[in-house]
């Protein structure tokens, strides 16, 4: 069995990173989602577990302090982090994996596995950004303006990403994603039988 693709999505607050996933998981049956943990608390309708893990600052740092994780970063004065035992698994298991997290989590997935494949979703501007951020009406204003100043700086990574997709309209940047799925999945095939036809 070969072993599954590890997908990073990321991008600045507001970009649509959960709207993609949400079509993804739905598209692709070997396709799973790694849950990350977080000190921060639950936003309405996030489900313990699905959306996250809801942690305190005692368990997180004990998950550092024994390796269990395979990215963590402190975000907008929580910390978000990647339980390392059930992507391994996954992945083992031939299963497909997709982590949604922030640039700085990435860039740590990639120093750790190399194999893993980096998306990062653009909004169409800055001022498209803040107003997505704006209608989603989970941040006050000095969240919003501490968000977009990351966004700022996050967009200067963008070149160390393997591919970036512009989302401008969702369905279009989904259809992006899943054409960069199914062509690591390609890449990535045993190449059995290609010898029979060198000869």
């Amino acid at each position: 069995m070969s072993e599954g693709i590890l997908l990073v999505l990321c991008g600045p607050s507001g970009v649509g990173k959960g709207a993609i996933k949400c079509t993804l998981l739905k598209r692709f049956s070997n396709l799973v989602h790694s849950v990350s943990a977080t000190t921060r608390k639950a936003r309405v309708g996030e489900v313990e577990g699905k959306d996250y893990y809801f942690i305190s600052e005692k368990e997180f740092n004990h998950f550092i302090d024994n390796e269990e994780l395979l990215e963590w970063a402190m975000v907008h004065d929580y910390y978000y982090g990647t339980p390392k035992k059930p992507v391994c698994q996954a992945l083992e298991q031939g299963k497909d994996v997709l982590l949604e997290i922030d640039v700085q989590g990435a860039l740590q997935i990639k120093e750790n596995f190399e194999k893993a494949v980096l998306i990062f979703l653009l909004p169409p501007s800055v001022e498209e950004l803040e107003r997505r951020l704006r209608l989603r009406g989970t941040e006050n204003e000095d969240q919003i303006q501490r968000r977009l100043k990351t966004a700022k700086w996050e967009l200067t990574m963008v070149n160390k990403f393997d591919y970036v997709i512009i989302n401008t309209v969702l369905e279009s940047a989904c259809e992006d994603v899943a054409a960069i799925l199914r062509a690591e999945k390609l890449q990535s095939q045993d190449n059995k039988g290609v010898g029979t036809f060198a000869h």
